[in-house]
């Protein structure tokens, strides 16, 4: 009678895939509406860009710090090395004034010692040499140490015409501006004419310190010659196998640069001596033995030397023959530098010594304003022998480097 009709309801199993009817005692769930926002991203703040200003500052600061360091460390070290240079220059002066004898002296020893023993030819040469110098000194000593103070007066009077002529047309430069340089200049050649004179004698206060200290380095370079080749064996062994190789290079190479630039500048200032000598006389200037003596030994003080007598040679002409021939001594001077500079030295001393002539200077004037003409006379080889030691000490480190194995990245 009654129809049978269909259930709305249906049962769990009866439901979609992934659906499930909620229970009476189950709150509704929360229906998203259809167009509702996505939620809010979570914001991270962005990074700071890196400061490679101040990386850069920090790194370049670093550096200077590091340098700077270095820098008073060698400072100090140079300044604890001339003091104690200084406390014991009466010991270290013979040993260089013998050293350089021997470079000198070594060549002919070495000859001797073929047909003698060694004793005998290193006294042999070293009498020889002491004769050669004695007879050359009383050979020029009379002429030149009798015309030395007539020089002396012609070079302040040339000073003194200089002063005239530069204060006149067309100079017209005011005799105020010079007159202090001037006299200064004028009172320090005359009052030190004899110093000037026995300027090898600087820095020895007395004649009894000036005989112990040649008879020292005679003695010395006796030794040096009879037993230079065992010196550098002997030095090996001190430092010990890991070293000995550098030393003895090193060693070599310092003697090497040392006779190198000693025998170097005796020819260059004995053909700067002649040509000069030789121009002189031929334009008939007074005194132009002692002029061409004092250029021979000028030589051993490259570039500061040469100008010095050079000016010497131009203010002697001037007041003796005039201002044309005191132009011509200074194109004579000019032209035998030029020739010196481009040819000789190239020849002569080639790459052992390639030194900046700026090196030289500050060479010169140091070793002046420490132990006056001596030091003069001893900068430039001291530079010699340091130049040659660090060169050898880069081209080590290049070596090293080349060596060492690439580091894993």
């Amino acid at each position: 009678m009654f129809n049978r009709q269909r259930s709305t309801t249906s049962s769990p199993q009866d439901q979609p895939a992934g659906k499930r009817a909620r229970t009476a005692d189950e709150p509704p769930a929360a229906v998203a509406p259809e167009h509702a926002p996505p939620p809010e991203a979570e914001t991270v703040p962005p990074l700071a860009p890196p400061d490679y200003r101040g990386a850069v500052l920090d790194r370049f600061g670093g550096r200077a710090a590091t340098w700077s360091l270095r820098l008073l460390l060698v400072s100090a070290a140079l300044l604890v090395f001339f003091w104690v240079l200084g406390k014991v220059w009466d010991i270290t002066l013979p040993i260089l004034l013998a050293l350089l004898l021997s470079t000198v002296l070594a060549p002919v020893a070495g000859f001797l010692r073929r047909f003698m023993p060694a004793a005998a030819a290193a006294g042999l040469t070293l009498l020889a040499g002491i004769g050669a110098l004695v007879a050359l000194g009383f050979a020029l000593a009379p002429q030149v140490s009798g015309q030395w103070g007539e020089v002396v007066d012609a070079a302040s009077d040339g000073v003194v015409k200089v002063q005239d002529m530069l204060s006149e047309e067309p100079f017209n430069v005011s005799s105020s501006q010079i007159d202090q340089g001037v006299d200064k200049f004028v009172e320090e050649l005359q009052g030190n004419a004899g110093s000037i004179a026995g300027g090898v004698l600087s820095g020895v206060s007395t004649a009894s310190s000036l005989l112990v200290t040649a008879l020292i380095a005679l003695v010395l370079c006796f030794f040096f010659l009879k037993d230079g080749n065992k010196f550098i064996p002997w030095m090996s062994g001190l430092v010990g196998p890991n070293s000995s190789t550098h030393t003895a290079e090193m060693a070599l190479r310092s003697w090497t640069a040392l006779s190198g630039f000693i025998r170097a500048q005796a020819l260059v200032g004995l053909i700067d001596a002649v040509a000069i000598g030789a121009g002189l006389l031929v334009l008939d200037i007074p005194f132009a033995l002692p002029l061409a003596v004092l250029i021979f030994f000028g030589a051993f003080i490259p570039i500061l030397g040469a100008l010095v007598t050079g000016v010497l040679a131009a203010l002697v002409a001037l007041v003796t023959n005039g201002l044309t021939s005191a132009i011509i001594v200074v194109i004579l001077v000019l032209i035998v530098q030029q020739l010196e500079g481009n040819v000789l030295q190239p020849i002569l001393v080639g790459r052992t010594l390639d030194m900046h002539p700026a090196l030289v200077i500050l060479a010169v004037t140091a070793g002046g304003s420490l132990a006056g003409i001596i030091g003069t006379f001893l900068a430039v080889p001291a530079l010699a022998v340091y130049t040659a030691v660090f060169r050898y000490s880069r081209e080590q480190l290049e070596l090293a480097a080349q060596e060492r194995p690439p580091t894993a990245t």
